[in-house]
This record gives structure tokens, sequence and C-alpha cells, in this order.
């Protein structure tokens, strides 16, 4: 069932309903206990990576690997025929004769959308322009869901670059399908862009937007951090106001509840401090090996027979 509704890939968190979201979560669960080392065995999965990415490249990479299949691919355009001008469109028609799934990352807002128009095996957007990352949600879920034992019920803050952050933009609507209190936290020149408010509004969400964090800390279950993304900005000017505008400290952690924890979805710059990283409620670098969980979910989903 999952297979054949998600046939074309995976392009936009909005494909998923709850029950789509419990199912994969359920099988990336599994994937924390076993993994079949055979189950994709002959099947071989393109990273089409033209950003740059370390651990949604090499999650997908391992996942590919732990589960018996082979990667091909590359990561940067300039190493691929697009540097003589090919399009995306040809680079898709092209890769798909050698592969049996494309994982694509690019800059160019629709991005993997398009490739899925012109593909005939699955796409799966690895992160497209600014507007969404749908398995960096996901595997974000997964995480909330394994360390925090719920979705429902929930109070979680999401902080940082609200306006570019795809990372947020995606997680915001899979949580749209969960009963649960979303605090949105930014700078004003960063906040929710009216899309996104929009729709979590038509999707009856309870939400807040604040500038501060420090007086709500001690109703958050979840901090989401995310970083103040300097490529996005086209004013370096304006980057450089508020590239430091939240800087979480150990201190901070004093505020919380027992069961706290923050996320992010890296790299980290300097919005968490490093003294931060020792806390039991730091659990970032552990969110890094639930993606591989949940993208080898995804893979043994999409491709195995």
């Amino acid at each position: 069932m999952f297979k054949e509704k998600f046939k074309e890939g995976i392009i936009s968190a909005k494909q998923f309903n709850r029950e789509d979201i419990e199912y994969l979560l359920k099988k990336g669960k599994e994937m924390i206990k076993t993994a079949n080392p055979n189950l994709l065995k002959g099947k071989i999965l393109a990273t089409l990576f033209f950003e740059p990415s370390t651990r949604t490249r090499l999650s997908f990479e391992s996942a590919m690997y732990r589960l018996g299949g082979s990667v091909i691919g590359f990561q940067s355009g300039e190493v691929s025929s697009i540097k003589k001008g090919e399009s995306l469109a040809d680079t898709i028609r092209t890769v798909e004769n050698y592969s049996d799934c494309i994982v694509i990352r690019h800059n160019m807002e629709g991005a993997a959308k398009m490739a899925s128009r012109f593909a005939k095996i699955p796409i799966i957007n690895a992160g497209s322009g600014s507007k969404e990352h749908p398995t960096q949600a996901l595997l974000d879920l997964l995480t909330i869901k394994e360390e925090c034992g719920t979705l429902d019920g929930l109070s979680i803050g999401i902080m940082g670059d609200l306006k570019y952050g795809r990372t947020v933009h995606s997680l915001s609507i899979l949580l749209s399908n969960f009963e649960v209190n979303l605090y949105f936290i930014s700078p004003k020149v960063l906040a929710l862009t009216n899309r996104e408010r929009e729709f979590l509004v038509q999707q009856q969400v309870k939400f807040k937007e604040i500038q501060g964090y420090r007086d709500i800390l001690n109703v958050l279950d979840v901090l989401y951090m995310t970083r103040i993304q300097k490529e996005r900005f086209v004013d370096l000017e304006e980057y450089e106001k508020v590239k430091s505008f939240y800087i979480f400290k150990k201190e901070d952690l004093d505020d919380t509840k027992g069961n706290f924890v923050l996320m992010h979805p890296l790299p980290r710059i300097t919005e968490i401090s490093p003294e931060v990283d020792n806390s039991q409620k730091a659990i970032y670098f552990k969110q890094t090996l639930y993606g591989l969980y949940l993208r080898e979910a995804i893979l043994a989903e999409l491709l195995a027979d």
C-alpha cells in the first residue's frame, strides 16, 4: 500500500497523512532492531546532490549499503554534465537508466517535483531550495516518538530560521497531523511566511509566534533549533544582524522539564553552545542515527520486491 501510494517517490511532507507517518515510524523502529542485509541486493540508488550535504547524503548511502544495495552519484553539479549546460530534466532521464531510485538535493525551488515529472522511478526529495526537506522531518518525528514516547500532547518549540528553513517547513506540515502545541520562535525578519501560517490555521493547529524562548522553556517538551542560514540571505548585512540572535547555553537547561529534549537538524554553527553537548537532554547527534534507520525504512518500502 505504501509503495503504491508513493510510487513516484517522496517529494513533499504534504503527501503524508497520519496513517502514512505512523506506518513509516513503525518501520523505522523495526530497523533499529534489525535490518535485512540482503533486502535490496541488486538495487542501485543514485544520489544527486547539487548542494553540500553530510548527514542526508551519507545516511542514505549507508542505509542502502546496509540493506545490500549499491550507490552511484555525485555531490556537486560541478562534476556532472550540468556544468556543460545539461538540463536537470535530461540528467534525470539519463540517471534513471542506471538506477532504481534517485535521491536529489538542489538549490532550485521545486527541483524534486520537477524531477518526478520526468522520472519513471521514485524520486526522494533530499532538500529542494528553501521549501521542503521531507525525510529530515520524518526522521525528526521518529526521534521525538522514540525519545518522548508519543507525538500527541507535546509542546514543541521550533526556533531559528523559520522563513528559509526547509526542515522547519516540512516538520510543521507533518506535525499538523498530531495533537501538538507549537511555539515558533524567531527574529521578526525570519518569521513564518504567510503560506506556512495559513496552512497551520487551515489545519487547525495550535500555535504561537514569539521572539524569546527563555520564558517558555519550562513548558516545552521539545525544542527544535535551527541555524540562521547565511546562504539564503541576499543582503549579508541582514545576516550579520541576526546570525547570533539565539545561543542556547548550558544554564538554559536548568529551566527545562526533566523529560525535555533539545534537537537540531545540524550543522550547528553558534546557536548551541558546545558545553550543552554532554547533557542527556541534547539528542541532536542521536537524531542523526535515527535518520539512518528512517531512511532504511524508506528505501525498503520503496524498493523491496
